[in-house]
């Protein structure tokens, strides 16, 4: 499916589903914009699109197959880039995945490709229908504008992820071990996936030396420091979940250990007490006062039960006094 939006800036109007055989002549202001999004493309509409404007073929491969990362690589004349979008769904197996989002920027067009709905994606769109607000500063603009909107998302994951570390921290006092493990290594697992998705984006939109990865339009350079500022902001956020997990998980061993050690210790305890027990029973067991005659047996008894008990005492006396009770 495509969908097209343009803006004439010396009308100061929009346009929708244009026709995109004469696109030099929609693209012959570079005041102008034009916006192709492609959703759900099908078997002829990215080939179609990728001969328009001469789109690199190894870009074409990137938006055919999954790409692991985010990137941009520049062309001779636009900008192809590789976004990702996260989709949170706590009671699934995989609680959290991965939207791509593959982008070229030109002088004055800009082309969104994506297999599944992004409410970004749809929200700006819905905007434009309205207003010209998204497409009147340029399409470095609209990239931005994109780009915050996904990133945006990223905060109510954050937030959740932050009260799931809090709830944790509590139970492990209380849960059993192999619940307790599990949730540790999902949230280990989101933490990660958070990680391999907002690295590579923050490094594109990394201001070095005054300079960024591409070319910014001096006026909306205020709004890529913001975005830059936001994705610090998560990574600096799953670093410290990263670090807090860690930490509670550390914790909860260190409690496993010594609730484990408690039960060793009590179990050994309770093995030495019985073992001089048992080579009493045997020994009175073997007959071995049996020259004593029938009439001694029930004294034997009573003096071999006096026996056990003077020694278990004697043992948990020797016991206390060494503090191992």
């Amino acid at each position: 499916m495509i969908k097209t939006y343009f803006y004439n800036h010396s009308e100061q109007k929009m346009f929708h589903d244009v026709d995109l055989a004469t696109k030099d002549q929609w693209l012959k202001s570079p005041e102008d914009l034009l916006w192709i999004d492609l959703y759900d493309v099908g078997n002829n509409e990215l080939p179609y699109i990728a001969k328009i404007f001469d789109f690199h073929p190894l870009a074409i491969e990137d938006c055919l197959h999954v790409s692991p990362r985010a990137k941009v690589d520049k062309y001779d004349d636009y900008y192809f880039f590789v976004f990702h979008a996260l989709r949170y769904n706590e009671e699934s197996d995989d609680e959290i995945t991965t939207v791509e989002l593959n982008v070229f920027l030109g002088p004055n067009y800009i082309v969104t490709i994506h297999k599944s709905p992004m409410n970004t994606i749809g929200r700006i769109a819905a905007m434009c229908h309205r207003n010209n607000s998204y497409l009147n500063r340029g399409p470095d603009y609209l990239l931005y504008a994109i780009v915050d909107g996904i990133t945006d998302e990223y905060f109510p994951i954050i937030d959740r992820i932050s009260v799931r570390i809090d709830e944790l921290e509590d139970e492990i006092y209380e849960h059993q071990m192999e619940e307790i493990t599990e949730e540790f290594l999902a949230l280990k697992r989101t933490i990660i996936l958070i990680r391999r998705v907002i690295m590579p984006q923050k490094r594109i939109f990394a201001n070095v030396n005054g300079r960024f990865s591409f070319d910014i339009s001096e006026e909306n350079v205020p709004f890529y420091s913001d975005l830059t500022d936001h994705l610090e902001r998560i990574s600096d956020s799953t670093e410290t979940f990263r670090d807090l997990v860690n930490g509670a998980l550390d914790t909860y061993y260190t409690i496993i250990s010594a609730k484990t050690t408690e039960t060793m210790r009590v179990l050994t305890i309770i093995s030495t007490i019985i073992l001089p027990l048992t080579f009493i029973t045997g020994l009175f067991g073997m007959n071995t006062f049996a020259w004593l005659g029938e009439e001694a047996e029930p004294y034997m008894l009573i003096v071999a039960l006096v026996i056990m008990l003077a020694m278990t005492f004697f043992m948990l006396h020797i016991f206390r006094k060494r503090k191992w009770l």
